[in-house]
């Protein structure tokens, strides 16, 4: 009697136009939702499972798939056939499992592939603060970084060289065990051993066990001209160790500038304010102006007003990503005196009464209400 198979598209839900993430993602639903371990003793779940992972072994490789659009179940018979007897006719889906229960290879003898496997090290964030100037010109400057080295004893394994180290008896030195559930074989990380396939037996004398040792490494840092607080640099590979013989991680230096008592920066421009006295407001005057590059002239244009803004091209913040600068602009501040000699009275005296007074409307305002109610 002959058992009539379902359809692999239909097993898995999906439609014959379907990509590879698309019949990824119908499987994973199908397997979290009959895998065995979620449904105990329940034959159908089990079959369906079967079912499913059969599918997706055939439909997830490009070759089967083509066979198997072309001539159905007979074009892959050899392929999907053999049944979960951990080797021929499926590909590796321990990716997919591995996501959705927690596990890492499953049918069986995939290589034997350990869960020791290599990370990378952390990364490592580092404040320095610099003055103003410095963030404006750049500078090179050598830093201390305590971090985490491998220990020169025992290379990192935290045992004594010559016999610190022994196999482990839960998995006989292969970092994992293996576990039958209902059909599969599922390999598991030692729980013991963390998955080195051994256990130290007598800890290294210098790192007590631990592997690394606290350090400060001398290291130097460029920082480009134009930086700005909350810039971060980038050491590659001085972070952190890595496990396993993974590669170290990064070294994030992160620049705290110092405020400048005369200099605000917005974004690229620097601005400043400049005293001058109702004189050099009213009459225009040359001004010497300080910015980074010295002692600058600055013209004021007859009748400044108080905060009036004047601009200094180029004489601001460098680009840190080009060339070129920002602008310095400068506000000024006009100053009235507080107290006065006896000629600078006699002075504004006269200036007072040549001048017109500001709250005092003029003779054409009168004459212009004047006409309005005659």
């Amino acid at each position: 009697m002959s058992v009539t198979r379902r359809d692999y598209y239909e097993v898995l839900g999906v439609s014959r136009e379907s990509d590879d993430q698309t019949l990824k993602g119908a499987y994973r639903k199908l397997a979290l939702q009959f895998h065995p371990d979620r449904n105990p003793g329940n034959h159908e779940a089990e079959e369906k499972f079967k079912e499913a992972a059969e599918a997706y072994s055939v439909l997830s490789d490009a070759n089967k798939r083509a066979a198997y659009d072309r001539f159905g179940h007979q074009g892959v018979q050899g392929a999907a056939s053999n049944g979960f007897d951990g080797t021929a006719g499926f590909p590796d889906l321990s990716d997919i499992l591995s996501d959705v229960f927690g596990f890492g290879d499953v049918f069986g003898g995939r290589g034997g592939q350990r869960r020791n496997r290599a990370q990378r090290g952390e990364d490592v964030r580092y404040d320095l603060e610099i003055g103003f100037e410095d963030s404006m010109r750049g500078l090179s400057i050598d830093i201390q970084v305590p971090r985490l080295e491998e220990c020169t004893r025992c290379s990192g394994k935290g045992a004594e060289p010559e016999d610190g180290l022994t196999v482990c008896p839960t998995c006989r030195g292969r970092g994992e065990v293996i576990y039958q559930q209902a059909f599969l074989s599922v390999r598991r990380t030692c729980a013991q051993c963390g998955g080195r396939g051994q256990l130290i037996r007598r800890p290294c004398k210098e790192c007590k066990g631990e592997g690394y040792q606290r350090r400060e490494k001398k290291l130097k840092v460029n920082i480009p001209a134009g930086v700005d607080a909350g810039t971060q640099l980038r050491l590659t590979a001085e972070g952190q160790p890595g496990a396993n013989g993974g590669p170290p991680g990064d070294l994030y230096v992160v620049l705290k500038v110092k405020p400048h008592p005369v200099f605000e920066r917005h974004e690229d421009n620097l601005h400043c304010t400049v005293p001058v006295n109702p004189a050099q407001a009213a009459l225009g005057a040359s001004i010497d102006v300080l910015t980074l590059d010295g002692l600058q002239t600055l013209k004021v244009p007859e009748g400044s007003q108080p905060g009036t803004r004047l601009r200094l091209k180029a004489l601001g913040v460098p680009h840190v990503n080009g060339s070129g600068r920002g602008d310095l602009f400068v506000h000024l501040d006009v100053r009235i005196p507080s107290k006065l000699t006896r000629e600078q009275r006699r002075l504004f005296e006269q200036l007072r009464d040549l001048l017109p007074a500001e709250n005092e409307p003029d003779k054409g305002i009168f004459d212009r209400v004047k006409d309005y109610f005659s």
